[in-house]
């Protein structure tokens, strides 16, 4: 089956694990991170076990913050493998749902999935993700789908969901 692209672009779903995407090229796995530099529950636990490098670049960028782009919209970008790419896109404000309800910042997941887009057609990536935003953050995918269909689908990225 060809590949839809423009406005018969649409996600894809499938079962499985967002840390093994499937297909062939370049790939970016994209997932939300806090803006406290908080990195121990979640989908980044599957991301650590497979690969240091992520971790450790969030780590670095929220530490030295007061001298680079560290904050809510913000993505790191860090290379994995010579095929795949990590996304850290800084989309939560802190880490628990209190009085000013949940984490997800969904103007913030919107900004960070701009620059994914612009990555993905630089490295000509396809973007793989779990339901980002949905999990400790406290989303609802009813309110992220539409921003990933508008920011990347809409820009010709081809967008692999894994639901675990």
């Amino acid at each position: 089956m060809a590949e839809k692209t423009g406005i018969d672009a649409a996600i894809t779903y499938l079962k499985g694990d967002a840390t093994a995407p499937q297909g062939k090229g370049v790939k970016m796995i994209v997932h939300v991170c806090n803006d406290l530099g908080g990195w121990g529950k979640g989908f980044v636990l599957a991301l650590s076990r497979r690969w240091p490098e992520p971790e450790r670049a969030y780590r670095r960028w929220h530490r030295e913050r007061a001298r680079n782009d560290f904050g809510l919209g913000a993505v790191q970008f860090v290379s994995v493998d010579e095929h795949l790419w990590v996304a850290n896109v800084v989309g939560q404000r802190g880490t628990r749902t209190g009085s000013k309800g949940v984490p997800v910042r969904y103007e913030a997941i919107a900004a960070g999935l701009g620059r994914v887009a612009d990555k993905a057609l630089e490295l000509g990536a396809s973007v793989h993700m779990p339901l980002i935003g949905c999990g400790l953050a406290g989303g609802k995918w009813s309110r992220v789908e539409p921003l990933i269909t508008q920011r990347l689908i809409g820009r010709g990225v081809a967008v692999t969901v894994y639901d675990h």
